[in-house]
């Protein structure tokens, strides 16, 4: 159990970096995967999502704390627990975000991550079936589609957003995000491609590589301000393994903050109430976690919807056997339709807020839908200002932390949110989707548009998170940053975090394909320092 390089996490990043760094055959890579393998067949269909989130075989299922933001309530936060990670139950959705997010992110001290920098790594990492130009790649292991499914009443959303003055865009990973459109999805044949399927499943035969599945970390282990390895629980028994020279986390924004806080890596006065000795203090551990939280507003309609479509037995097995007979239909369907990057603001350089246009509706999401045809428009705000933080429960990695969100705690947040809600509004009022709505079934006409308070209230009661956690091992040169623009931890050798939660702010979108990139990106940062350190010893060796 002793390998150049341990990977923790098989997800987004961890996969790209098992395929990476496995791939020259002079490094012997572990990957370690908490989760099970990926057979559980729900999870290679794209309407399986609504099989595995929730499910305990493949979600995490994570629950945050009663957030003030939220009117107290507390609400779900599904994290994948397979291999492919959340790329294995997410909902399809390919966003790269905004070149301004990056160049955002060099502006801070990260170097090498200007968009400039990291725009060949999306093209390296993509095989977009619409073909390469100067901005999309067509190589790549990660299939990207665009839509196969349509639906009428998402359709004439898009053509009344059109009609409401904002601008069509068939391609929102082109040279401009702004405007509406269908969704790219992460697929392949009408299948899912999750980062297993692209990156991990076409490596696994390499003798360099060593998959472990149901192996949960305990802790990393440490040697004055070296990590040599970490200890983990594989088959039924405690087993260190040994990383001769990198452990990378890849574990997620919840995950990979809990390791290094468990290991003695965080913010002193957060770790020593759990009897965990400090080996390094990094007050920035497990802050600055922001998500994604949509509102969404519901419009019953006349249109056909997958509310009724599934409406009884006969149906649903007619769109099984469409599905076997053609790889289409509603079970090719990702968890949306139809997107829209939009300003609140005329003023503002680029949008801050992102529609997800759902030809379905629900009371709660992971719930039996409507009983009626009806569509969901929801809406999020981008750049959210509030940040949260999580909140160690014990010195157990099987212990969840507390997740305390933050959300709506800035007025601009507030703001952002309502306009969204109000946007909504306007492009219902458009045709051609005016003639197909019936009814705004939510936040409904008991709420007028210039109740600013009462639209709030609306979202803080009903509004949930799109599955985005990021920022809580954040890159940077500031006081709070715990990785630096290698990714590597600050202060400690050995050990570097690759994931989510190294984003030191929140993508303007989706957050797996940058996921990905992140894992190509550290990918050729560690390759770059192992043959640096290589040609190194070899001329010390000359030397003597």
């Amino acid at each position: 159990m002793e390998f150049d390089f341990v990977i923790v996490g098989a997800g987004s990043a961890g996969c790209v970096l098992a395929n990476r760094l496995s791939a020259n055959g002079k490094h012997s890579v572990a990957v370690l995967e908490a989760g099970g393998k990926d057979t559980y067949p729900w999870i290679h269909i794209p309407v399986g999502y609504f099989k595995t989130m929730g499910n305990p075989k493949t979600d995490w299922s994570y629950e945050t704390a009663p957030d003030p933001g939220l009117n107290g309530r507390s609400i779900k936060w599904p994290r994948g627990k397979v291999l492919g990670g959340s790329s294995s139950i997410n909902g399809l959705l390919y966003v790269r975000g905004q070149a301004q997010d990056y160049d955002g992110w060099r502006q801070l001290g990260n170097t090498g991550w200007s968009w400039e920098d990291i725009l060949p790594l999306f093209k390296r990492s993509e095989s977009y079936d619409a073909g390469e130009d100067e901005v999309r790649g067509r190589n790549g292991p990660l299939s990207v589609s665009d839509s196969t499914v349509t639906r009428t009443i998402v359709d004439e959303w898009l053509e009344a957003a059109v009609n409401a003055g904002y601008r069509a865009n068939p391609d929102y990973n082109g040279a401009v995000q702004e405007g509406v459109g269908l969704f790219q999805l992460t697929t392949r044949n009408g299948r899912r491609c999750s980062a297993a399927v692209a990156y991990l499943n076409p490596a696994k035969s390499r003798q360099n590589l060593t998959v472990l599945t149901h192996c949960p970390v305990k802790k990393l282990t440490i040697e004055g301000k070296r990590v040599t390895g970490l200890i983990a629980q594989y088959e039924g028994k405690q087993v260190t393994i040994t990383a001769r020279r990198e452990v990378i986390l890849s574990a997620g924004a919840l995950a990979s903050p809990q390791i290094l806080m468990v290991s003695g890596i965080g913010e002193a006065d957060a770790l020593q109430p759990h009897g965990i000795e400090v080996r390094h203090e990094l007050k920035g551990v497990g802050r600055n976690l922001q998500d994604h939280l949509q509102a969404r507003p519901v419009f019953k309609c006349t249109r056909s919807t997958i509310n009724t479509e599934v409406s009884n037995l006969f149906k649903q097995a007619l769109i099984g056997l469409q599905y076997i007979t053609t790889r289409g239909g509603p079970m090719a369907m990702a968890a949306s339709l139809g997107t829209g990057f939009l300003k609140t603001r005329e003023d503002l350089a680029v949008p801050d807020i992102q529609f997800h246009i759902q030809p379905f509706s629900t009371d709660k999401m992971g719930t039996e839908p409507h009983t009626f045809d009806a569509f969901t428009a929801s809406v999020l705000q981008l750049r959210p200002e509030s940040a949260g933080h999580l909140e160690l429960t014990s010195s157990d990695m099987r212990d969840y932390p507390i997740i305390h969100p933050n959300y709506l705690s800035t007025k601009t947040d507030c703001d952002t949110l309502v306009e969204g809600i109000r946007i909504a509004r306007r492009i219902a009022r458009h045709e051609p989707v005016a003639d197909a709505i019936t009814e705004e079934y939510q936040p409904g006409a008991q709420i007028a548009n210039d109740d600013y308070d009462g639209l709030l209230n609306w979202a803080r009661e009903t509004s949930t998170t799109i599955y985005h956690p990021t920022g809580t091992c954040k890159m940077g040169v500031d006081p709070m940053a715990v990785v630096d623009p290698r990714l590597k931890v600050h202060g400690i050798d050995g050990l570097r975090v690759a994931d989510a939660s190294i984003m030191p702010i929140i993508v303007s979108g989706n957050t797996n394909a940058p996921s990905i990139m992140i894992g190509e990106k550290a990918s050729d940062l560690i390759l770059e320092d192992a043959e640096q350190a290589s040609q190194t010893r070899q001329r010390e060796v000359e030397a003597v």
